[in-house]
C-alpha cells in the first residue's frame, strides 16, 4: 500500500513525523509522502525514520491556492532541491493562516466563548496552527461533540465564525513546486465545488497550466466520485 497525502504534527496531523512513519510501517505501507499544510518542517525527521524502516519516503507539501469556489489545495510531491522560493511562499501562507486563526478566535471571544489564542497555541506543538486545532480545542471545552461537529456548527464555510484566508496564486505555486523538481498534484478535487458538468473542462485547464496529477482516493469522497 502507498499513501501520498499525509499530515504530521508539523501541521494538523495526529502523529509526529517520526511516529507517522512507524504507524505507516505497522499498517503495511511501503511508500509514504508527507504533505503537511504550508510547511516542510517535518521532512527531515520523517526521512530519517523512513530510512530506518525501509519505507520509500516522498517529501511533499500541501499549499492553499486562491480559488473562487470551495477550496483548492495543491500537493507538491517529490520535492528535491532549490527550496528558497518555496520557503518564501510558505512564510506568506503561514502568516495568512496565523492572522486568520487570530481573527476567528477574536470573533469567538466576542461571542462569549472561553477561548484565547495563547491557550489554543499552547495546546498543540505545531508551527502551522489551523482550524482543525481550534476545532479540537472546542471539543476539549465541551463546545462541540467532535472536530466535524465544530466545523459544522462554528468554523466551517458558511458557519458563524468562518473566515477565509489568502492563498497562493496557482501559477506561482506550480512554478515554485517545479523549481524543487517536485510534481504539482491537485488534492481532493471535489473540494473545488465545481459541478460535474464543468469539472472536466476545469481539470483540462489545470493540466494545461502545469498540474500533473490529481488525488483519486480521499476519505471525504464517495466511491462514485
Amino acid at each position: 500500500m502507498i499513501d501520498l497525502h499525509t499530515h504530521s504534527t508539523a501541521s494538523d496531523g495526529t502523529f509526529s513525523p517520526r511516529d507517522l512513519l512507524y504507524y505507516a510501517k505497522e499498517q503495511g505501507l511501503s511508500v509514504l509522502a508527507l504533505t503537511d499544510h504550508d510547511t516542510i518542517d517535518g521532512i527531515d525527521e520523517a526521512r530519517e525514520a523512513a530510512m530506518d524502516l525501509d519505507i520509500c519516503f516522498i517529501p511533499g507539501v500541501e499549499l492553499n491556492i486562491n480559488w473562487a469556489t470551495g477550496e483548492f489545495h495543491l500537493l507538491g510531491l517529490g520535492l528535491q532541491e532549490n527550496f528558497d522560493a518555496l520557503q518564501e511562499e510558505l512564510v506568506l501562507l503561514q502568516e495568512s493562516r496565523m492572522n486568520r486563526n487570530k481573527d476567528i478566535i477574536d470573533l469567538m471571544q466576542k461571542a462569549g466563548f472561553p477561548i484565547d489564542f495563547d491557550t489554543v497555541s499552547r495546546m498543540f506543538e505545531t508551527n502551522s496552527l489551523g482550524r482543525p486545532h481550534i476545532a479540537q480545542y472546542l471539543v476539549s471545552i465541551k463546545k462541540a461533540k467532535n472536530v466535524q461537529d465544530a466545523f459544522d456548527r462554528y468554523i466551517g464555510k458558511g458557519r458563524p465564525f468562518y473566515i477565509g484566508r489568502k492563498g497562493l496564486d496557482l501559477d506561482r505555486a506550480i512554478e515554485v513546486i517545479k523549481e524543487t523538481k517536485g510534481v504539482p498534484v491537485l488534492a481532493h478535487p471535489m473540494s473545488l465545488y465545481v459541478s460535474w458538468g464543468k469539472l472536466g473542462p476545469v481539470l483540462h485547464d489545470l493540466h494545461e497550466r502545469g498540474i500533473e496529477g490529481l488525488e483519486a482516493w480521499h476519505p471525504g469522497a464517495r466511491m462514485g466520485e
